[in-house]
């Protein structure tokens, strides 16, 4: 973790959940700041160790090896399964965090490899939100299926943290930045500055926002995507044919009141491929696209 002085108060940096952190605070103590960024890294930590599904025996990772078994299961995770499958309803089975093993066959570390056929058929017998079973203390899945809260994560993270911070601090405006996932609970009169990464040139910010109390995510395959035979794979899957979702943007960004609805509406536009705008249009929201 690292705390250095800014003209507005202090910047916070911290690693977790394989993204760069930051908190922006307007505030002068730094005794305040520490406790602050301390916050913030716990909670951080917390959610990733709880719903990471690359750490071995926590709860994602039980319910990824249950092989057909019921998973018992804590408040906090019910909300994020509840939340999960709302996601699977309002998007038409687009939005689905049991596409894991689609996911594990479509690998975006410079392999340049496509799937076969049998393979994508296979890994679709055990895709699909419908076929799990909660209840107020209990998951069930049916063996070979398995999830990960990476869409959804990230986002209530950053809301959680925000909230947190807002509850303890009620007058201090805080920028909460977890990966370019972003929430701001109490207002800061000028706002804060947050630039938007351009696609085409990743070492420049292609759009400056002003966010004074909201949040945003931006969902996108600028850097995870494959090339074979000239043409581009992104890392957006579509879990009813198993292949990368066609004509998707690049990336999308929007604003909402909190991370996780942002979160769900960018990923759900880019479900959307060509009709990502027209989705977003619908949605009355703040949003930036780019192809």
């Amino acid at each position: 973790m690292s705390l250095q002085p800014r003209p507005w108060g202090f910047l916070g940096s911290f690693n977790a959940m394989a993204s760069p952190c930051e908190l922006l605070m307007a505030v002068n103590d730094e005794h305040i700041a520490r406790q602050m960024l301390n916050l913030a890294y716990d909670e951080a930590k917390r959610i990733e160790h709880k719903f990471s599904r690359f750490i071995e025996g926590n709860v994602v990772w039980q319910l990824n090896h249950a092989q057909g078994e019921t998973t018992p299961i804590d408040a906090e995770t019910l909300h994020l399964l509840t939340f999960a499958q709302q996601c699977f309803q309002l998007s038409e089975a687009a939005f689905d965090i049991s596409a894991c093993p689609l996911m594990a066959l479509w690998r975006f570390d410079g392999s340049h490899r496509v799937p076969s056929q049998t393979d994508i058929d296979d890994a679709l017998q055990h895709v699909g939100f419908a076929h799990i079973e909660l209840t107020d203390t209990t998951v069930f899945m049916p063996a070979g299926m398995s999830v990960d809260f990476g869409g959804i994560g990230k986002e209530y993270a950053v809301d959680r943290t925000a909230q947190l911070l807002a509850q303890r601090w009620p007058k201090t405006s805080v920028l909460v930045n977890f990966g370019g996932d972003i929430a701001c609970p109490i207002s800061k009169d000028d706002g804060w500055q947050v630039g938007i990464e351009n696609p085409q040139k990743l070492d420049n910010a292609a759009a400056l926002l002003t966010i004074r109390q909201g949040a945003l995510a931006t969902s996108g395959h600028t850097r995870r995507y494959i090339e074979v035979a000239g043409k581009r794979y992104g890392h957006i899957i579509n879990p009813n044919n198993g292949y990368p979702v066609e004509q998707a943007p690049l990336s999308v960004t929007v604003l909402a009141p909190n991370c996780v609805m942002a979160g769900m509406l960018a990923t759900m536009s880019m479900l959307k491929g060509p009709d990502a705008e027209d989705f977003l249009q619908q949605q009355g929201v703040d949003y930036k696209v780019f192809r």
